[in-house]
Parts: C-alpha cells; structure tokens; sequence
C-alpha cells in the first residue's frame, strides 16, 4: 500500500470531479502558472488513489506540466458498482481513454509535430495503474504522446504477491472492509507519516469498492505478457522505478525496458512507490523524459 506524505493537495492542485460519457472520476488537477507544456494523466496502483501522486504535483506544475492524477473506477473517491465484471481491464482500459478524451479533446493536435505543444498527453501509471494504462494504449495508442510505466512490470506479479492477492480476495468476500483494515493494520501497521497515524489511509481503503479490489487482485495475478504488443505501437515508453521491488523484481523491469527500447530509470533509496518515497528525484525523471520527445 502506497502511503503518500500527505493527503492534502499543494496549492497549485485543486480535487475536482472529471467527467467522461463512462462516468464522473474524482481527480486532483495541478495546472501551471504559464503555459502548459503538456498534460500527464497518472492512474495509481492497487488500493492506491490519486493521493498517491500529490507529492508530485507541485514539481511537475512548476516544469510547465499539467498533472491530473485520477481514482480509477470503484477507487477512494469514485464511485464504483459492486459488481466485479465491470473491473475487467477492458473496461478499465475504456475508462482511461475517456479520461484522456475529457483532458485533450479529439481533433486537437497533440504536438507531435511541434503545434500546440500545451495538449500533448503523456501517460503514467504506477503498478496496476501502468497495466491499465498498457491496456489503454494497446486498445488506442493515439491519444497519448507517451507512456511511463512505473513500478509495473510485464506480465503477473510475484509469487509471493499472488499469495497475498489471493488471500486478500478470500478476506474481501469473506469480512467487511472495517474488518479486513483492522486485520491488516495488526500486520503491517502505518507508517510515522503527515496522514494521522493511519486515519487518511483507513479512510482511503473503506472508500474502495470490495468487488474492485477482488477483481483487480485477480487481474495482478493473472496478466500475460504483453510487452511485444506494446512495443509494436510505437509510442515511446520510460520504465521508471526504486532500486529495490518486492511486486516485481527490478531486474525483470529492466529486461521489460531492454526489450520495448525503452528509457529506463531507477530511483535510488526508493522501492516499489517512488512517487512517494523520493518524488523530487522522481519528478525530475519523469520531466527528462517528456523533455527528450
């Protein structure tokens, strides 16, 4: 579980609720103060929200960056149906391109070829996020001017991770939301952080859709291979993570980025969330990278 310094957004973000014909998506929206030089549409991992980027709003606003982050369907703040067919990837993947639709609308150069700079949309997602957003991409490439891939790798997670989904699945249908955090929290209690000893996180986590997180549990352990297809489309991708990982081993992030010819980072003192562990130096990767397009 991500844990974000904080909950509350910098003053160059504001929650706002962004709507799409797939239904409304709870956001955090940083714009910059000049001209924006491109919008990035991040999506968050596994029992993760938008919170999970704030400590990246404000660097990546004050590089001339639009930064929306988004609650994916049935996550924190959106809202969610309770039925785990509609968390399929396909339609988490149509969810995305809704988004992006909403944030740069069709027929409007992309800047690709140097017009209108200020609409070209990258894409990020960190750990399941970066899933979904491969997914996105696989269905429609063309909205996107880019896609980084943070802490996610090529096919389904860990062993060790597949038996904690597996588990966590049995408890979701099994106990209440209360009842799993507190099962949880005996476990692996929160860290020292700015989100009140936990509070902001329970919060979070009894906003989740139970049949969301079932079902994209299910999806983590069960993703194929996809990294071919990806690489067939073109687009240009930055494999961004910590030097250490438990979800996905580094190493096999760093074969992913071999095999797509993909810019490859690797955030030192970070693990699998270094969106929140080292966001400055987090932030300055991703700026390169949209730089260097």
């Amino acid at each position: 579980m991500s844990r974000p310094p904080t909950f509350t957004p910098p003053p160059c973000a504001r929650a706002r609720v962004l709507r799409t014909p797939r239904g409304e998506f709870a956001a955090l929206d940083a714009v910059p103060c000049t001209a924006a030089r491109g919008t990035v549409l991040m999506l968050p991992g596994f029992t993760g929200s938008k919170e999970d980027f704030v400590a990246l709003l404000e660097p990546l606003s004050a590089a001339g960056f639009r930064a929306v982050a988004v609650d994916g369907r049935g996550q924190y703040e959106s809202r969610g149906t309770g039925r785990q067919e509609d968390y399929a990837q396909d339609e988490l993947a149509r969810d995305v391109l809704a988004q992006a639709a909403a944030l740069v609308p069709a027929g409007v150069p992309d800047g690709t070829d140097g017009t209108h700079e200020g609409t070209a949309l990258h894409l990020l997602g960190h750990s399941l996020g970066g899933q979904i957003a491969r997914a996105a991409v696989l269905m429609d490439p063309s909205p996107f001017r880019s896609l980084t891939l943070m802490s996610s790798g090529p096919a389904e997670v860990s062993a060790g991770q597949r038996e904690k989904l597996k588990l966590l699945g049995d408890a979701l249908s099994a106990l209440t939301m209360a009842e799993v955090w507190d099962a949880m929290r005996a476990l692996d209690p929160p860290e020292d952080t700015a989100t009140d000893d936990g509070e902001d996180l329970r919060r979070r986590w009894l906003g989740n859709d139970p049949a969301q997180l079932i079902a994209t549990g299910r999806l983590l352990c069960g993703e194929p291979d996809r990294v071919d297809e990806l690489a067939a489309t073109g687009l240009p991708v930055h494999v961004l993570s910590g030097e250490r990982d438990d979800v996905w081993p580094v190493g096999l992030l760093t074969a992913m980025a071999d095999r797509l010819g993909a810019r490859r980072t690797t955030v030192a003192g970070a693990e699998h969330s270094p969106n929140t562990a080292r966001p400055e130096e987090t932030a300055r990767a991703l700026v390169a990278f949209w730089e260097s397009l």
